[in-house]
C-alpha cells in the first residue's frame, strides 16, 4: 500500500442555488425554499442535516473547514426565505442557527443581524412584487418572522430598479461603508410566545438565585430575542471586556453557560435544566455598566460621554465581537422600561433612544415602550444596519448526506 486511502463512497455531490451574504455583523447563507432539495423543505432531520453539512458542522477541530462557516456565531448561520403566505407580506424568514462542534440547527430564535439582508435578498431573487419596488427611493419590504411569529419591516435603498448596496454607512464591528437599512422589529415583545410575556417573571428586575455562582439582580426579558441581563459588576466585569478576556477563560465561560441554563429555567423556555444544552441560541445572556472610557477591538476609543451605558453580550457560548440585533431589540427595549438592569445602568427615567458601547464600538437603538394596566409593552424598535451579497452562485453538499 502506498498510503493513499480508498474512498468508501462515491456518491456524488449535488449543488442547491445559494447566496452567501452579510447582514449586520454576521454572515450567512441564503436560501430560496423552492431551490432546496425536495426532501429538505420541510421542517426535520434532512433540512437539519443538510444545512449542517452546507456550514460543515458538526466539526471537533472547532473550524469548519469543510464548509461554508465561519467558526463563529456570527457566521454559523443559514436563512431559508419564501413569498409570504401571510396576509400583507412580501416574504417569509426562517433563521437557522448552526452549532459549531455539535450536530444542532437551533430555529428557536431569530438573527436580527441577518434581517438587515432579508430585505435585499427578497428584492433581488423575485419575492417582492415588481410593481411595489421603485426605480429609485426606499423600497419598504414586510417581513414574516417565522422562528417568533413577527412582523419586521425593512427599509432597502433602491437605485436604477437595484438593491444599492454601496454607501457612506459605517456599522462597527463591520470594515466597510455600505448603504444603510432601517429594520424595524414591530411588537418586538413576546407577550403571547412560549416565554408568557415581555417580563417572564412578572417583574421588571429580580434577585436571581444560582446554585453554586450565587445571587445576582437580573432583567429576564423577552424582546427581540429572550435576554438575561445582569449587572457586569456583580460578575466580577467593568463592562469593557473585549473577546480574548472572556473567551480564553473556559471557568468563565462554563460560569456564564450555567447562569445562563437556570435562567433558561426561569424564563419558562426549558423545562429541565440538561435542554440549555441543545438551546444554545436562546436565552441570551448580557452584561451591562455605566459608562466607561475603554479601546474597542479596532483600536478606536470609545470615550465615556459618547454613550450611554455598556453591554457585552455572550452568543453561543463565546461573548460576541459586537451585538446581535435581536440583542440590540432587547437592549433598546429593556432601557425604555423603568428600573430595568439596562435601564438604571443607563441612568434611569425614561427613555426612546439608547447608545451603548460593545466590544466593536458603539451603537444607537430606539424603542418605543408604554404601559397599560400595569403591564408593559413596546409597540417597536428600530435600529440601522447594512447588508451586502459577498458571493451568490450554488454550493455543493455530498447527495447522501440528507
Amino acid at each position: 500500500m502506498t498510503g493513499i486511502k480508498t474512498a468508501m463512497s462515491s456518491v456524488p455531490q449535488i449543488k442547491v442555488a445559494a447566496t452567501y451574504m452579510r447582514g449586520g455583523t454576521s454572515k450567512g447563507v441564503f436560501f430560496k425554499l423552492d431551490d432546496l432539495p425536495e426532501k429538505a423543505r420541510e421542517a426535520g432531520q434532512a433540512r437539519d442535516h443538510f444545512l449542517l453539512r452546507v456550514i460543515g458542522s458538526p466539526d471537533p477541530y472547532t473550524k469548519q473547514i469543510d464548509g461554508m462557516g465561519g467558526a463563529t456565531s456570527s457566521t454559523s448561520k443559514t436563512v431559508i426565505l419564501s413569498k409570504s403566505t401571510r396576509a400583507e407580506h412580501d416574504v417569509d424568514y426562517l433563521f437557522g442557527q448552526v452549532s459549531i462542534d455539535q450536530p444542532v440547527v437551533d430555529w428557536s430564535g431569530n438573527c436580527g443581524n441577518l434581517t438587515a439582508a432579508v430585505g435585499s435578498f427578497a428584492i433581488s431573487n423575485g419575492l417582492v412584487d415588481a410593481n411595489r419596488i421603485p426605480e429609485n427611493g426606499i423600497c419598504t419590504v414586510k417581513i414574516w418572522q417565522v422562528n417568533i411569529g413577527k412582523t419586521i419591516v425593512a427599509h432597502v435603498p433602491v437605485t436604477q430598479g437595484q438593491v444599492q448596496e454601496t454607501g457612506d454607512f459605517e456599522l462597527d464591528g463591520v470594515t466597510f461603508p455600505a448603504a444603510e437599512v432601517q429594520i424595524e422589529f414591530l411588537d418586538p415583545s413576546d407577550d403571547d410566545g412560549e416565554g408568557g410575556s415581555m417580563f417572564p417573571t412578572g417583574n421588571v428586575i429580580d434577585m436571581f438565585e444560582v446554585p453554586g455562582e450565587g445571587s445576582f439582580q437580573a432583567t429576564f426579558i423577552n424582546a427581540g430575542i429572550p435576554t438575561i441581563f445582569l449587572n457586569a459588576a456583580d460578575l466580577g466585569y467593568t463592562g469593557t471586556e473585549l473577546q480574548e478576556q472572556i473567551n480564553t477563560d473556559p471557568l468563565a465561560l462554563a460560569r456564564l453557560e450555567t447562569i445562563r441554563a437556570f435562567g433558561a429555567l426561569k424564563m419558562g423556555l426549558i423545562q429541565d435544566i440538561a435542554e440549555a444544552a441543545s438551546r444554545q441560541h436562546t436565552p441570551k445572556i448580557a452584561f451591562v455598566a455605566p459608562p466607561l472610557t475603554y479601546m474597542a477591538s479596532s483600536g478606536k476609543q470609545v470615550k465615556q460621554e459618547d454613550i450611554d451605558l455598556l453591554v457585552r453580550a455572550m452568543s453561543m457560548g463565546k461573548l460576541h465581537h459586537a451585538m446581535m440585533g435581536t440583542a440590540a431589540v432587547a437592549i433598546a427595549t429593556a432601557a425604555a422600561v423603568p428600573g430595568t438592569v439596562v435601564n438604571l445602568a443607563a441612568g434611569g427615567g425614561e427613555r426612546e433612544v439608547v447608545r451603548f458601547g460593545h466590544p466593536s464600538g458603539t451603537l444607537r437603538v430606539g424603542a418605543q415602550a408604554e404601559q397599560q394596566q400595569g403591564t408593559w409593552t413596546v409597540r417597536k424598535a428600530i435600529m440601522s444596519r447594512s447588508a451586502r451579497v459577498l458571493m451568490e452562485g450554488w454550493v455543493r453538499v455530498p447527495g447522501d448526506c440528507f
